[in-house]
């Protein structure tokens, strides 16, 4: 197991000045302004980084970025969506493999994109300031969220750190801050008029099942997770016309870790609270478990549900899915109830 090497915002204040040592002074690119060489002071200061608010202070962002790191795989999708090149970011889950997820493969390929090592300690900040960022883009949903802000102060003594806060929980919320950000409303407003045409077109063609639906997610080792009803995945089907069961708000439970999406729940309290009509299951960050596998667990076997064959399989990337996988989960829906 790989030890991470993590710093004091000093330190790695210190380990930056080191890395731009021997670098050429203002006056050999530019002139005393600061501006590049055959640029002028205003255009120079037209093509300068922009100041955007966020819930963690102020971030001068460069509005040209040409070193992305992006320390959470599930905002990773946005950027290439804007034409923002990710230089690297993390894998799916902590001490696992990057893989590119299906959605972006062609367009990671054509950045070069690498992956970070990532631990449950945290991000690998040696490792992010060999890259020699000129932005970091952080947050989202879920642990990510939770480190970055713990190693807010280090990062931005790495790059100027951008993070998606913890209010923005849709891909709605979280695509329009980064494409503000960026200056690029305008792809956003055209990306979203595409969605609404094609949610249009889904809620036209399918027929949502009567009574109550409700959504679980198992992670590998079988721990079951219930999704809070007002966040994420079952609000797109709330959208479409389904019934989502109030679990989370009835039922007295406390959202699991920072991300707001999700609670925790016991094998044996499953079979108390997930009695609705419909059951939409998925995996967390991987295809985890199947309605087959869990119909071996008599715990599972005797929900109506299950005991009804109206238990359904999600993929997994579906939870906190972005733009691209919001689009591909309203196919998997018209496929199902179409």
């Amino acid at each position: 197991m790989k030890t991470t090497v993590r710093y004091t915002r000093t330190a790695v204040a210190v380990l930056a000045a080191l890395s731009l040592a021997g670098c050429g002074g203002a006056g050999e690119a530019g002139d005393a302004s600061g501006s590049p060489a055959g640029v002028s002071s205003s255009t120079a200061q037209a093509a300068g980084p922009v100041s955007v608010e966020t819930d963690y202070g102020t971030v001068e962002v460069p509005q040209d970025p040409q070193t992305v790191v992006v320390l959470n795989y599930a905002l990773a999708g946005y950027l290439y969506d804007l034409d923002i090149p990710v230089t690297a970011t993390i894998p799916e889950d902590t001490e696992a493999e990057g893989e590119h997820s299906e959605f972006w493969a062609e367009e990671a390929e054509d950045d070069g994109t690498v992956y970070l090592p990532w631990s449950a300690d945290g991000f690998d900040l040696e490792a992010i300031l060999t890259l020699e960022p000129d932005l970091i883009i952080g947050g989202g949903i879920g642990f990510p969220l939770f480190q970055a802000e713990e190693a807010y102060e280090d990062l931005s003594a790495i790059a100027p750190t951008l993070l998606v806060g913890r209010e923005l929980t849709s891909w709605q919320d979280q695509f329009s801050f980064l494409a503000g950000a960026f200056g690029k409303g305008d792809l956003y407003e055209e990306h979203v008029q595409a969605y609404e045409e094609r949610e249009t077109e889904v809620r036209e063609a399918i027929t949502p099942p009567e009574g109550e639906v409700a959504f679980l997610s198992l992670t590998a080792d079988g721990t079951p997770y219930g999704l809070v009803e007002d966040v994420g995945l079952p609000t797109t089907f709330a959208d479409l016309g389904f019934e989502v069961a109030p679990v989370f708000a009835d039922g007295g439970f406390e959202v699991y870790g920072p991300g707001g999406d999700m609670f925790e729940l016991s094998t044996e309290k499953v079979g108390q609270v997930m009695t609705q009509e419909t059951l939409f299951i998925a995996g967390f960050n991987a295809e985890t478990t199947s309605v087959e596998d869990l119909r071996e667990n008599p715990v599972y076997a005797a929900l109506p549900a299950f005991q009804d064959n109206q238990a359904q399989e999600l993929p997994y990337w579906s939870i906190r899915g972005d733009y691209d996988e919001a689009l591909a989960l309203l196919d998997q829906i018209e496929e199902l109830y179409g």
